[in-house]
């Protein structure tokens, strides 16, 4: 009994801290789908990554308030620029998530798992020969609890993130990629180093305090001519 109390507790302190939540209220106000919005809005606003035209995929897209953003990012400015969330749309936008995923006028929305290679085929296949400006992955697994375990399943989907973008991504595109501090960084900074040009390891301010989330983004590939099967 004293665990469900505890549990129950822990419940109650989360939901009054998340109803209070500056970036909650600001996405209920806006009409994004959750608070990660702004995260990825604030490492646009620093890095200018994303712009009208873009071929964009959206890795771990549910609920889809990064696809909100970019098909915000991509209206006409004569519709209302940065804020137009429906009409006509300059740029195209790929989502993929093993969840379902509610539609979003104009973003092409694939359900899968990016670990299986059938998936990552069919997303290629939707590319139409195209190569893609950017790609955010705010991909995460279902955690366990067992550190090693893990930071072993987190290393995974950053690795094939890596990969997808390697083989997909133009010369000068960028990834944006959510990682967690702790076993594993490190090894997940040094491949981001061996691949990009330039890396940058953010902590968006709508990243919450307690939340060991950062994000690492690379921009311009080293070798963009090579597949990632023959890079170290």
């Amino acid at each position: 009994m004293k665990i469900k109390s505890k549990s129950k507790k822990v419940n109650k302190a989360w939901l009054h801290d998340h109803m209070n939540d500056t970036y909650v209220k600001l996405a209920q106000k806006e009409g994004y789908r959750a608070r990660a919005a702004y995260k990825l809005k604030e490492i646009d606003e620093e890095l200018k990554l994303l712009k009208p035209g873009q071929l964009v995929v959206d890795l771990g897209a549910t609920p889809g308030a990064w696809s909100q953003y970019v098909r915000r990012k991509f209206a006409p400015k004569e519709l209302g620029g940065g804020g137009a969330a429906a009409g006509e749309l300059h740029g195209t936008i790929l989502a993929l998530d093993v969840l379902e995923f509610e539609p979003i006028e104009g973003v092409t929305f694939i359900r899968g798992d990016f670990r299986e290679d059938s998936v990552v085929a069919e997303l290629a296949r939707e590319l139409h020969g195209r190569q893609v400006d950017v790609v955010l992955s705010d991909m995460a697994p279902n955690l366990s609890g067992i550190a090693s375990a893990d930071a072993a399943r987190i290393s995974h989907l950053v690795e094939l993130a890596v990969e997808f973008a390697q083989s997909h991504m133009s010369a000068d595109g960028a990834l944006v990629c959510k990682v967690f501090h702790g076993s594993g960084y490190s090894q997940l900074a040094k491949l981001f180093k061996e691949r990009f040009r330039v890396v940058k390891p953010i902590k968006p301010k709508a990243s919450r305090d307690k939340s060991s989330e950062t994000f690492l983004v690379g921009i311009g590939l080293k070798n963009p001519n090579l597949p990632a099967d023959k890079l170290p």
